[in-house]
C-alpha cells in the first residue's frame, strides 16, 4: 500500500524534528534524489510504487551517479544540497526520509534495495537519533 504525501511528509517531519512541513519536504527531496542515483531497475521501480507520487518521481528520474556513493560521502552530498545542513544534522535529515521509507515497503523489498547500495547504507535506514537538530 502507497503512503499518502500527507502521511510520509508527517512522519518525516516528526522524526526529523523539522519546524515545517517545507522543511521535512525539502530533506525527503533530496534524501530521495540521492538514494533514486544507486538504484536501478525493478528495485527502484517497486520502491517508488510505495512512496507518494510526488515522491515516486523524484526517486524514478535522478541524475544518475558517477559512481556509487559510500554512506560517508552520502551523508556529506546530503549536507551540501540541504541549505543550512551540517553533517551531522545530514545523518538525522538521511534517518527520518529513510527510517520513513523502510518502514512503508517492508523487509523483502529493503533488503533488494540494501543490497544495490554500496555497504554500511543499513545504518542510514535506522531511525534518526532523538535531538539531532540543533
Amino acid at each position: 500500500m502507497t503512503l499518502r504525501w500527507e502521511v510520509f511528509l508527517d512522519r518525516v517531519q516528526g522524526r526529523g524534528e523539522y519546524d515545517t512541513p517545507q522543511d521535512a519536504d525539502r530533506a525527503a527531496r533530496v534524501v530521495l534524489a540521492l538514494l533514486g542515483a544507486h538504484l536501478v531497475g525493478d528495485v527502484r521501480a517497486k520502491l517508488a510504487a510505495r512512496l507518494p507520487e510526488r515522491f515516486a518521481l523524484i526517486l524514478s528520474n535522478p541524475l544518475q551517479a558517477a559512481e556509487p556513493l559510500s554512506p560517508e560521502r552520502f551523508v556529506r552530498a546530503t549536507a551540501a544540497w540541504i541549505e543550512g545542513a551540517t553533517e551531522k544534522t545530514a545523518v538525522g535529515d538521511i534517518g527520518a526520509v529513510l527510517f520513513t521509507v523502510a518502514e512503508a515497503v517492508g523487509d523483502n523489498l529493503m533488503e533488494s534495495v540494501l543490497f544495490q547500495l554500496p555497504p554500511g547504507y543499513d545504518v542510514l535506514f535506522g531511525p534518526p537519533a532523538p535531538g539531532h537538530r540543533p
